[in-house]
């Protein structure tokens, strides 16, 4: 009985080595919407990223997009284990590939903002009409999607200029190639202070679900149950404060699909890419 004993402690620890040696050496892609420009994004995520594979025992990889239709097509062909991506990409890539919905931002509701030079003579949306306006990308959800709406339900005609990031439409907007563009707070609050201090929000939408945190559908159930409460430990731990607060983040809440319906409300079908 005591060798039978030993051999079934023996075989436990093995099995348990075994464990631990796979989720050490599984790497997963950690895809991010390119919002702003890769150097910063790593800087912003890798603390994170760090975090969450040593809690997990996963190896987390950072990977972007050089463009956001660059990372719409790579979340099309399912490249990414784990996507950081904006409600309305997840909308259409939960159906189209099955990315499934893992954790959001807690206590977070995501705008659409248009903004303008502080000292610019336009003072409503309708001083707009006619002109041209930059966003980052024609698929981004609410810096692109929401504004557009509203200017096209107040009709107000605008000419869209694509730019490839929230940092490029702030950019533009404070160079004067245009009078106005669509972000979110977020990223403009993220810009160097030069570029915030000469800007002013010239308006704001409703609230939407914010960005996805979600998984490709491949992934084992036991990943996601470890990366998720990698997730829900860092935005409990006060001493770790400072990463969440470099992405702007308030911590983490597991999610469901069904969190998006408000988006899927919108009736917005597909990926339709304006020419520029």
């Amino acid at each position: 009985m005591q060798v039978f004993r030993h051999q079934i402690c023996l075989f436990i620890l093995l099995f348990s080595s075994a464990t631990m040696a796979s989720n050490t050496t599984t790497t997963l892609t950690l895809g991010v919407v390119p919002q702003q420009s890769a150097k910063k994004m790593v800087e912003r995520w890798q603390p994170l990223i760090h975090y969450i594979s040593e809690y997990s025992g996963l190896n987390i990889e950072f990977q972007t997009a050089k463009d956001i239709p660059t990372f719409e097509n790579n979340l099309a062909e399912g490249k990414y284990d784990i996507a950081y991506m904006n409600p309305y990409h997840f909308v259409a890539f939960s159906d189209a590939v099955g990315y499934k919905a893992l954790a959001r931002q807690k206590n977070k509701v995501i705008k659409g903002i248009i903004v303008t030079r502080k000292d610019s003579d336009i003072t409503s949306l309708e001083d707009l009409n006619g002109t041209e306006m930059a966003f980052p990308a024609p698929a981004a959800f609410a810096a692109t999607i929401i504004t557009q709406a509203e200017l096209r339900k107040r009709n107000i005609n605008f000419i869209p200029r694509y730019v490839k990031s929230h940092d490029s439409v702030y950019l533009a907007v404070k160079k004067g190639f245009f009078q106005s563009g669509g972000g979110i707070l977020r990223t403009l609050d993220a810009v160097p202070d030069d570029v915030n201090e000469a800007l002013t929000v010239l308006w704001e939408s409703n609230g939407y679900t914010p960005h996805a945190l979600a998984t490709h559908p491949n992934m084992a159930q036991n990943h996601r149950e470890a990366i998720l409460k990698a997730l829900i430990a860092i935005s409990d731990d006060t001493s770790k404060s400072w990463v969440l607060e470099g992405l702007g983040f308030n911590g983490f809440i597991q999610s469901s699909d069904s969190d998006w319906d408000d988006v899927r409300a919108l009736g917005i079908v597909s990926l339709s890419r304006p020419k520029i």
